[in-house]
C-alpha cells in the first residue's frame, strides 16, 4: 500500500529541558495524548527514557516524549503534578517514538498502547536483582562425610564456575540438599552470579557454497545492504531453495558494517532448526524473543538490544517493538504466514510494519517466502519491491509429485478417514524405511459431539462454537474463549447414558487410527494442545529429524519451515477445509499457502517425494494448482479476483465489531452506527451482519466492512465517522481493524 512508503521525519535530539520545566509524559493506557508533569530539582530527562509519575490514585511508569500528544486543555500550574524519578532503564531511541506514532496513526488505536507494545519486559524498568549461586572454595579440604552426589557436584563445580544451586544439582543428578550440605561443610560458598553478557555473531565463521541463482541472490542482497538506504526485497525460492542461506548473506554484511540485524519468524518457539543453522554461520545462536522467554530473560534481553550489546534478534512479530538503537536489516522469514496479524488491541500486520521500520531507518527489508502473500507479490511484479528468484531446490531433487485423491469416488472404509490410496502409499513408505506425515489442520479429536437419542449438539455455553473433543484430556474445550469440561457420561439435555458420540475427525482421531493400521510404527502427534512446551516440542522435532518417527501426524505447525530428510509421503488428510469460510476473501489465499508449503515438506534431500490431498472439490483453482504445481496460475487466479473485487492490494478493508452481553443491545448500536456513516461515492460500508461466530466469551458480535478504492484515506473516512457518532451507552465494545486478516 503507497501510504507504507510515505517518508517521515525522524525528529531531532533536543535539550534536556531544566528542572522546573514541565515536560510531557505518554502512558502505556489506551489514550492519545501526553500529560505534562513538573521536572523536579536533580532530575534529568531526555526524550524516549521512562519516569516513574502520580497517574490517578497510582505510580505508574511512563514515557518521555519530545512534543505534546492529542488535545492539551489549559492547566493551571499550580496544579501540576512533578513526576517523581527517572528509571534506570536505557530511554527508547528516537525513532521508536516515530514509529509508534505512525503506527497509531494508520491502525487508529491509541499511541499509549501502542507505546504500552514497546514495554514488554517488565523486568527491565525494575532494579536489578542480584543472582546467587555456588562456587567451589580453593584449597578447602573434602567434606568429612563423602558421597557419591557429592564427588559428582564436587567434580563438575572443580571448573570454577558460579552456578546456581539448582543447575549443579540438576547437573550432578542429586538434590539440592546435597549442594547445601557441601556449602555448610565449607566446600562450596555462595557468592553472585556474574551478569551474563550476549555471544557476538561472527559474519566471517563460515563460508557458504552457492549455486549460481543462490549467488545471484546474495550479490543483490548484499547491494541493498551496501547502499545504506531502504529497500524491500522479495526473496521468492521454493520449498528447499535455500532462501535462510541466501539472507543470512545480508545479515552478516549488515553486521560487519556494525548494525544491528532483525529476523523475524511466525514461529519462532518450533523452529530448533533454524537456531542451529544460525550457528553454524554465525558460530553463536542467536538471541531469542518470543512468549516462550521468561520475564527475567525478557528483561535482560530488552536491555541488551538498548545498549546495542545484542546484535542479532530472531523473533515473533513483538520482537519488532524492541528498542533497536541502529537497527540495518530486517528479514521476514515466511513473510505470508498469518501469525504477523495481531488480532487484539493494536490490530497490526507486523510484516507491513516492518516495512515501514525500514522505511523509517533508511535500510533494507528482506520478505522471503515459496508462497508470497498476494501484496507482496503484485509489490513485487510492479517493480516497488525488488524480486529475487530461487527456482530450484539446493539439493537438485524435484519437487514432490502431488496428486488428488477425490472423496467422491475413493472413499475410506466406515468409520475412517484415510483414503485407500493414502493408506497404501503410507504403507509402501514405512517399509522403505521412510517417514510419512498427514495433515489435518484441525486440533483435538472430533470437531463436534452430539447425542444418538436426541440429536443434541454440545456447545460452548459463551460462544456460538461447539466444544471440540479432546479424547487424551478426556475433555471437551471450546477453541475460541478457552472453555473447558470433562467428557460427560450421559447427554446434558436427554440424560441417555453412552448415547454420546465423536463427529468428524480432528489429529488425534486420525492418529487412532494410524495407529490401528500401523502397529509397529513410531507415531508423533504435533499439535499445540498436547505438547506441553518449548522443550518438549523441540525435543520431538529433533526426533523426527534423526528419523526415530516413522510416521507423523500434525496440525499447521507441521508446515512451519520444518527440514525432516527423510520424509518421503505428505498426506492431507482434508484438503477443502479452509475453502469452507465463504466470507473470508483470503481464504484461496491461506489453503494454497498452507498445502503448498506442508506438502512442500516431502522429498527435500536426496529423492523426490510424494504428496496426496484428498478433498471433494478436486476442480477448485486452489486444488488443481496445488495438483498441478503451477503457483502463478493460482496467483495470476487470485489477483483477478481481487480486482474484481476492489480487494487488498487493489482496495483497503476495514472491519469494525459491535460486541455487548445483550443481543440487542449489540444489534441496535451496529445499526445506529451504520447510520451514522458519513456518504461516499467511493467508499463502501457493508453490513452490519451478525458475525459468523456470533458469540464469544459471553458476547453478542455484529459486523460492519468498509471498502475503499486504494487511493482513498479510509483512516481518514473512519475518524470522520467517529467524531459524528453519539456516546453509546451501556457495556458496548467497539473494534476496528484496519487491513483485517479475520473475518469470522
Amino acid at each position: 500500500m503507497d501510504s507504507l512508503f510515505a517518508a517521515l521525519d525522524n525528529g531531532a535530539e533536543k535539550a534536556p529541558p531544566a528542572s522546573g520545566a514541565t515536560v510531557p509524559v505518554l502512558m502505556p493506557v489506551a489514550l492519545d495524548q501526553t500529560y505534562d508533569y513538573l521536572l523536579p530539582p536533580g532530575v534529568e530527562v531526555v526524550p524516549g527514557c521512562f519516569v516513574l509519575v502520580p497517574f490517578g490514585p497510582q505510580s505508574r511508569i511512563g514515557i518521555v516524549w519530545d512534543e505534546p500528544r492529542g488535545i492539551q486543555k489549559p492547566v493551571d500550574p499550580k496544579k501540576l503534578k512533578a513526576l517523581t524519578t527517572r528509571l534506570d532503564a536505557p530511554p527508547l531511541p528516537i525513532i521508536s517514538l516515530r514509529f509508534a506514532e505512525w503506527i497509531a496513526k494508520y491502525t487508529l488505536a491509541p499511541l499509549g498502547m501502542v507505546a504500552r507494545m514497546m514495554m514488554s519486559a517488565q523486568e527491565a524498568f525494575e532494579p536489578a536483582k542480584p543472582r546467587f549461586g555456588v562456587a567451589i572454595v580453593d584449597g578447602a579440604p573434602q567434606p568429612a562425610k563423602m558421597t557419591a552426589p557429592r564427588a559428582k557436584a564436587l567434580e563438575i563445580a572443580s571448573d570454577g564456575l558460579v552456578r546456581a544451586k539448582s543447575e549443579l544439582a540438576h547437573l550432578a543428578g542429586c538434590s539440592t540438599g546435597v549442594i547445601d550440605g557441601l556449602v555448610a561443610a565449607g566446600t562450596l560458598v555462595e557468592v553472585a552470579i556474574p551478569e551474563r553478557g550476549f555471544a557476538r555473531p561472527d559474519p566471517r565463521f563460515a563460508v557458504t557454497d552457492f549455486t549460481d541463482d543462490q549467488m545471484r541472490g546474495v550479490e543483490t542482497l548484499r547491494s541493498a545492504v551496501d547502499g545504506g538506504n531502504f529497500s524491500a526485497t522479495l526473496l521468492d525460492g521454493v520449498t528447499g531453495s535455500g532462501k535462510t542461506e541466501v539472507y543470512f548473506e545480508a545479515a552478516a554484511r549488515t553486521l560487519e558494517a556494525g548494525h544491528l540485524v532483525l529476523i523475524m519468524l511466525p514461529e519462532i518457539a518450533l523452529t530448533s532448526q533454524f537456531l542451529d543453522r544460525f550457528q553454524r554461520r554465525f558460530g553463536v545462536k542467536p538471541v531469542e524473543w518470543h512468549s516462550a522467554v521468561s520475564p527475567a530473560e525478557r528483561g535482560r534481553i530488552w536491555k541488551g538490544v538498548a545498549r546495542g550489546d545484542v546484535r542479532c534478534v530472531v523473533g515473533a512479530r513483538s520482537a519488532l517493538f524492541l528498542p533497536f538503537p541502529e537497527l540495518g536489516l530486517i528479514i521476514i522469514d515466511e513473510e505470508h504466514d498469518q501469525g504477523y496479524k495481531q488480532d487484539d488491541r493494536v490490530h497490526y500486520q507486523a510484516r507491513d510494519m516492518c516495512v515501514v521500520r525500514g522505511n523509517l531507518g533508511k535500510f533494507p527489508v528482506v520478505l522471503a517466502s515459496a508462497t508470497p502473500s498476494i501484496e507482496t507479490y503484485v509489490n513485487a511484479i510492479t517493480q516497488r519491491y525488488r524480486h529475487v528468484i530461487l527456482p530450484g531446490r539446493f539439493s537438485g531433487v524435484e519437487m514432490p509429485d502431488v496428486s488428488a485423491i477425490d472423496m467422491r469416488r475413493e472413499a475410506p472404509d466406515k468409520g475412517k478417514w484415510l483414503a485407500p490410496r493414502l493408506v497404501e502409499a503410507m504403507t509402501e513408505t514405512f517399509a522403505k524405511g521412510r517417514q510419512s506425515l498427514l495433515f489435518l489442520n484441525r486440533r483435538g479429536y472430533a470437531p463436534l459431539t452430539l447425542c444418538r437419542s436426541c440429536g443434541h449438539r454440545i456447545e460452548c455455553p459463551q460462544c456460538s462454537a461447539w466444544l471440540v473433543e479432546h479424547r487424551f484430556k478426556k475433555r471437551l474445550n471450546c477453541h475460541h474463549c478457552g472453555f473447558s469440561l470433562s467428557l460427560p457420561e450421559k447427554c446434558p439435555k436427554c440424560a441417555a447414558p453412552d448415547s454420546l458420540v465423536a463427529c468428524g475427525p480432528g489429529v488425534e482421531r486420525v492418529a487412532e487410527e494410524v495407529a490401528e493400521r500401523f502397529p509397529q510404527a513410531r507415531l508423533a502427534l504435533l499439535s499445540s494442545d498436547l505438547i506441553p512446551g518449548l522443550t518438549e516440542m523441540r525435543d520431538m522435532i529433533h526426533k523426527i529429524e534423526r528419523s526415530e518417527i516413522d510416521i507423523i501426524i500434525g496440525t499447521q505447525i507441521v508446515a512451519k519451515g520444518h527440514n525432516f530428510p527423510d520424509l518421503a509421503l505428505v498426506g492431507v488428510v482434508d484438503g477443502d477445509l479452509g475453502l469452507a469460510h465463504g466470507a473470508d476473501p483470503r481464504a484461496g489465499e491461506r489453503t494454497f499457502q498452507l498445502l503448498h508449503q506442508v506438502t512442500g515438506r516431502a522429498g527435500r534431500t536426496h529423492f523426490v517425494g510424494k504428496g496426496l490431498v484428498q478433498t471433494h472439490l478436486p476442480e477448485h483453482p486452489v486444488i488443481k494448482a496445488i495438483v498441478a504445481g503451477d503457483r502463478e496460475a493460482f496467483l495470476n487466479y487470485e489477483i483477478k479476483t481481487r480486482q474484481t473485487g476492489v480487494l487488498p492490494p487493489y482496495g483497503r478493508l476495514a472491519a469494525i465489531v459491535v460486541s455487548a452481553r445483550d443481543k440487542e443491545l449489540a444489534e441496535r448500536t451496529a445499526r445506529d452506527l451504520r447510520r451514522h456513516a458519513p456518504s461516499s461515492d467511493k467508499i463502501t460500508v457493508l453490513g452490519p451482519a451478525e458475525a459468523p461466530i456470533a458469540v464469544v466469551r459471553g458476547r453478542y458480535r455484529w459486523r460492519l466492512l468498509v471498502r475503499a478504492p486504494k487511493d482513498m484515506d479510509i483512516q481518514g473516512y473512519l475518524r470522520a465517522w467517529e467524531a459524528a457518532l453519539p456516546k453509546f451507552k451501556g457495556d458496548v465494545r467497539i473494534s476496528l481493524d484496519i487491513d483485517p486478516y479475520n473475518f469470522l
